[in-house]
């Protein structure tokens, strides 16, 4: 075959010979891949496998088990706390030997004023104020769940105290010291308005100060000698499904 010939078979190369870019139906035969893909798929468009295993995109995501287990540890160790006050278990020889070497070495004029930050008077003003202003940026629901849970603290709260009817450490005449409603009121309060605040603002100041102001009520009371330390846990027991309820409410949509 001469040299012309081959200028004819492969006519339109001019100039350095570069092929040229195929248009039309070229694509349409482009094999597939063994899961039934196109080559190079983007990345941004791939669907997840079977189960989300892992390298598909978007991953598929589990289900947290996070919120189940706490419900069921608060809940279980409450129960066990309740019955050890009930038949006065050996639990209680522990409560009793913390609480001695506890009680008054602060001066009362010091945990009398911790005390008092779990007084309703002191407490719900707060939250109160915390959901009035989320009523105000439109989170209702929010709020009402907030409400709803400082209702609820003392709906069991009170017949608990009558149901176990405890002894205080510096009271044993006296009975219904478990659980103690000064530490759940103050741990409901601070910690919903704190929740409640918590959207509108980026640092951690507001939960920071409701967990000291709880912590601080619960010293109070222990080392005036007004509650048994498993008098405050068991609140503080009580207290975490109430509370996130509240953080669920509070990350879920603004109600109308």
């Amino acid at each position: 075959m001469s040299e012309t010939d081959r200028s004819r078979e492969t006519g339109g190369d001019t100039g350095t010979g570069l092929p040229q870019r195929r248009t039309g139906h070229a694509f349409a035969h482009a094999p597939l891949r063994s899961d039934g893909r196109p080559p190079q798929t983007p990345r941004g468009v791939r669907q997840p496998g079977p189960g989300g295993r892992p390298g598909t995109i978007p991953p598929v995501p589990g289900r947290p088990a996070i919120l189940p287990a706490a419900l069921f540890l608060c809940a279980a160790l409450f129960a066990l706390i309740t019955w050890q006050v009930l038949v006065s278990g050996p639990l209680l020889a522990t409560d009793h030997a913390v609480s001695r070497a506890l009680v008054r070495t602060v001066p009362d004029a010091v945990t009398e004023r911790l005390a008092d930050l779990g007084n309703v008077p002191v407490a719900v003003p707060v939250l109160v104020l915390a959901m009035a202003y989320a009523v105000r940026r439109g989170r209702r629901l929010a709020a009402l769940a907030a409400g709803l849970a400082m209702a609820v603290v003392p709906a069991l709260v009170v017949p608990l105290k009558a149901w176990t009817a405890r002894p205080g450490p510096l009271e044993p005449w006296a009975a219904g010291y478990y659980p103690s409603g000064h530490t759940a009121t103050a741990l409901t309060a601070y910690v919903g308005a704190a929740l409640l605040l918590s959207p509108y603002t980026r640092r951690a100041w507001p939960m920071a100060a409701a967990l000291t102001l709880s912590a601080a009520t619960a010293a109070g009371l222990v080392l005036r000698g007004f509650h048994w330390p498993l008098d405050v846990l068991a609140s503080v027991l009580l207290c975490v499904p109430l509370l996130l309820g509240v953080r669920r409410a509070v990350g879920g949509r603004s109600g109308s």
